[in-house]
C-alpha cells in the first residue's frame, strides 16, 4: 500500500478506506501482506446482477411510467437511441457505452430513489467496468433493438408490457447468457473462465 498511495499521493488512510470500500462492493480482493487484484465475476454472480438489476430498473419503469410516457422524454430516449447506433456503427466504444448509462438513467433519475440508484449503478459498473471488456457490437445492437421495443410500449401506453421487456428482455438472463459468455471468456459448457 506504500507504493500505491506514494503513486497516487495521497496517504494510506483514505486510500485504505478505498480500497475496503472496493472490496465491499466486490470489485477488489485485498490480500493481507501481499496487494489487492481486481475480482474476476463468477458466471452466477453475473446471472445474479443481470436478475437484480432487470428486477430494480423494471419497478423504475413501472413506478413512474406515467412521467415516463411524457413526449418529451420518449423524443429523448429516442434520440439518444439513434446517437447509440451511430456511436457502435463508428466503434465509438466509450461514447456509446456513456450514452447507454444515460439512457437508463432517463428512467432512474424520475424514481427519486437513491438507495435504489446505489446499489443499479456499482452493479452495473462491476459487470462491464471491472475488469474492462471490449463491447460486443452484436450484443449491443440487440439491446438497442430492445431499447426500441421499450420506447413502443411507452408511446402504446403499455406500463406492464414496458416494464416486462425492461425486466424480461433487456436484463433477460436467458436471452443474453450467451453474449455474457463471449464478452467474460467462459467455456460455454463448463460456465468456468478460460485459460
Amino acid at each position: 500500500m506504500d507504493n500505491l498511495s506514494k503513486e497516487l499521493n495521497i496517504s494510506k488512510t483514505p486510500l485504505r478506506e478505498a480500497l475496503i470500500k472496493l472490496e465491499c462492493q466486490g470489485f477488489v480482493e485485498i490480500l493481507p501482506r501481499r496487494g489487492v487484484i481486481v475480482r474476476e465475476l463468477t458466471y452466477g454472480e453475473l446471472r445474479e446482477y443481470y436478475e437484480v438489476i432487470g428486477f430494480l430498473e423494471s419497478s423504475v419503469v413501472y413506478s413512474v411510467f406515467d412521467q415516463l410516457k411524457s413526449p418529451s422524454l420518449i423524443e429523448k430516449m429516442k434520440q439518444s437511441n439513434a446517437q447509440q447506433r451511430i456511436l457502435l456503427s463508428n466503434q465509438q466504444f466509450d461514447r456509446y457505452y456513456q450514452l447507454n448509462l444515460e439512457f437508463h438513467d432517463i428512467f432512474l433519475t424520475l424514481s427519486n430513489n437513491k438507495t435504489l440508484q446505489d446499489i443499479v449503478v456499482p452493479l452495473k459498473k462491476r459487470l462491464y467496468d471491472f475488469p474492462w471488456h471490449r463491447l460486443r457490437e452484436d450484443w449491443e445492437k440487440v439491446n438497442l433493438n430492445e431499447h426500441d421495443k421499450l420506447i413502443a410500449n411507452i408511446e402504446k401506453g403499455d406500463r406492464l408490457g414496458t416494464a416486462a421487456v425492461v425486466r424480461d428482455e433487456h436484463w433477460g438472463w436467458k436471452k443474453h447468457e450467451p453474449y455474457f459468455i463471449k464478452f467474460y471468456n467462459f467455456d460455454a459448457s463448463t460456465r468456468q473462465p478460460n485459460s
